[in-house]
């Protein structure tokens, strides 16, 4: 339903690009996708020194590298799960 004046447009479906250029497409999105994954694995390792040395005397920084955590894991989820939550608002 268009109000007065608007134009009414269709929704078409996406379309593929041509070959090499899907190709091309597909792999930056697998390097970006490896690289946020290099990038969270680092993140918890990060997290995980810092609240081993935080133990003793620096509880501040353990509680930094706890506090990561959550982030990185949502930061985790985004990564994977971007292919389908674009799906889903298209």
């Amino acid at each position: 339903m268009q109000g007065p004046g608007i134009p009414d447009f269709d929704d078409p479906a996406p379309i593929a690009p041509p070959t090499k250029l899907a190709d091309a497409a597909s792999t930056l999105i697998g390097w970006m996708k490896w690289g946020g994954l290099i990038g969270a694995v680092g993140a918890l390792v990060a997290a995980g020194i810092m609240m081993a040395v935080g133990r003793r005397n620096r509880n501040n920084m353990a509680v930094e590298g706890a506090m990561a955590l959550p982030w990185v894991v949502g930061g985790l989820a985004l990564i994977l799960g971007a292919t389908s939550i674009v799906g889903w608002l298209i």
